[in-house]
């Protein structure tokens, strides 16, 4: 049973004026002479702040003036407390964790991690649970905290991470491409009825989900008592309705690319026909992506001049609006601390510093980050460009409406089995949805053997 590391200490220590480390101001009893323990020196009083020792923390190289702004606040809170950075990218310090163990050095003490990174981690016994109400406590704005990205990060009673910023993908126009195919981009999109007008590449499992989503189809499932269960096992007539309405749009999705000779099947060549076919003057109107292809796709509609930002759900699915997942990232920390009361209470105090909503604006300005728990007006009436801004409100507008993302290790399996039986269709060339679903039961079937 891991040791949960209370913030208690450190959040008694105010991270702006603190009281705790003053000295005793009850005057001495006159002529009385403090007494000594023999071999002992006087030593010196803390700084006020409280806090005190060092810890690194993990950086990437444009997050850092945020970072440096942070430490900055914090440190002078904390005299007798040291913050060094170590710049360097997430994923570079996952690689050199995932390759080593949490002793190296390399390794920050505080780290940023993917959601979907938190199972695995938690397996390698790499991070060190944290009082992560506590935290959630000091900076505000959480209705419920388990009910958001907090929750997932919640392993067997152990908070393992703190939310970092959330994230989901969201629906981009070309209002000029729209206007050309008399697309209606006030109203929901259904997205056969727009032919391919609206580009999904549904052979990967981070879009294709959007579209399964809809229909709330789990391609696979873990019950609190750890049975895996997958709606793709079913036979096609035991299929609910709305799930064989979502398998038949992406056929008809997959029938319309053949017909059209386009190589939206074509797990290379889609990414470059996508960006040519949104670009302004081409064929397309609507795609779906996160808020980091904003700038890639607004230079492709006209330097912005034809972008629209929409939430996912504008397109529909058989009448469904698309969902995609509460994902996101969070900052954890090195299981080497556990056990460490200086260290983890240094470490939870500047996650709590680092994550402080009075800064959420500064933080989307130099990290992209979303917070979880920040109102979309904060950011609506910020000095933020009207892009930023856009992006912002219908990222929170889909995250409200999307599932939690399933983070358990055995989900990995699921990436190339949607894949491998989707792509297939090119192929085997299903004459209809419920031959085309046969192939996808083929595939999880075989994938269920594992467990």
């Amino acid at each position: 049973m891991k040791k949960i590391t209370s913030l208690v200490l450190a959040l008694m220590m105010t991270l702006t004026v603190a009281a705790c480390g003053a000295k005793d101001e009850t005057p001495e009893t006159p002529g009385e002479t403090p007494v000594e323990t023999p071999g002992e020196e006087p030593g010196e009083e803390p700084a006020e702040g409280g806090l005190t020792g060092e810890i690194t923390v993990q950086v990437e190289e444009g997050w850092k003036p945020y970072y440096d702004a942070a430490v900055e606040r914090f440190v002078e809170a904390n005299p007798d407390a040291a913050v060094e950075l170590i710049v360097t990218g997430s994923f570079d310090m996952l690689d050199i964790l995932d390759s080593t163990d949490p002793s190296n050095e390399d390794i920050a003490d505080v780290f940023s991690i993917p959601a979907d990174r938190i199972y695995g981690l938690n397996d390698n016994e790499a991070l060190a649970p944290m009082d992560a109400m506590a935290i959630a406590d000091k900076v505000g704005g959480f209705d419920n905290y388990d009910a958001g990205l907090g929750g997932n990060f919640n392993i067997d009673g152990d908070y393992l991470a703190f939310p970092m910023n959330i994230e989901t993908l969201i629906a981009y126009a070309n209002t000029a491409n729209a206007e050309a195919a008399g697309i209606d981009l006030t109203k929901s999109v259904e997205m056969n009825d727009a032919g391919l007008d609206v580009l999904i590449p549904m052979f990967d499992a981070w879009f294709g989900v959007a579209v399964l989503n809809s229909a709330d189809i789990d391609l696979l499932a873990k019950a609190d008592d750890g049975t895996l269960t997958s709606d793709f096992t079913a036979e096609w007539a035991d299929l609910p309705a709305e799930k064989q309405a979502a398998v038949t749009a992406v056929y008809e999705y997959w029938k319309k690319t053949q017909d059209a000779g386009v190589p939206m099947w074509d797990a290379e060549a889609a990414w470059g026909h996508m960006d040519t076919e949104f670009t302004t003057g081409g064929s397309a109107a609507l795609r779906i992506s996160g808020p980091w292809d904003a700038g890639a796709f607004s230079g492709q509609a006209g330097d912005g001049a034809d972008l629209e930002i929409m939430p996912i759900g504008s397109i529909t699915v058989a009448g469904q609006p698309l969902k995609h997942w509460k994902g996101g990232w969070g900052i954890a920390i090195n299981s080497r601390n556990e056990g460490d009361d200086e260290k983890m209470a240094l470490a939870e105090a500047f996650i709590a510093e680092l994550m402080n909503t009075e800064h959420a604006v500064e933080f989307f300005k130099n990290t992209g980050k979303i917070m979880e728990n920040v109102p979309a007006d904060v950011y609506l009436s910020s000095d933020l460009t009207d892009a930023d801004k856009a992006i912002i409100e219908n990222v929170l507008a889909s995250y409200a409406d999307a599932p939690a993302r399933p983070l358990f290790t055995e989900w990995g399996s699921v990436w190339d089995t949607w894949k491998n039986s989707v792509l297939s269709w090119s192929s085997v060339k299903p004459a209809d949805a419920e031959a085309a679903y046969k192939e996808i039961k083929a595939a999880f079937d075989a994938m269920m053997l594992n467990y």
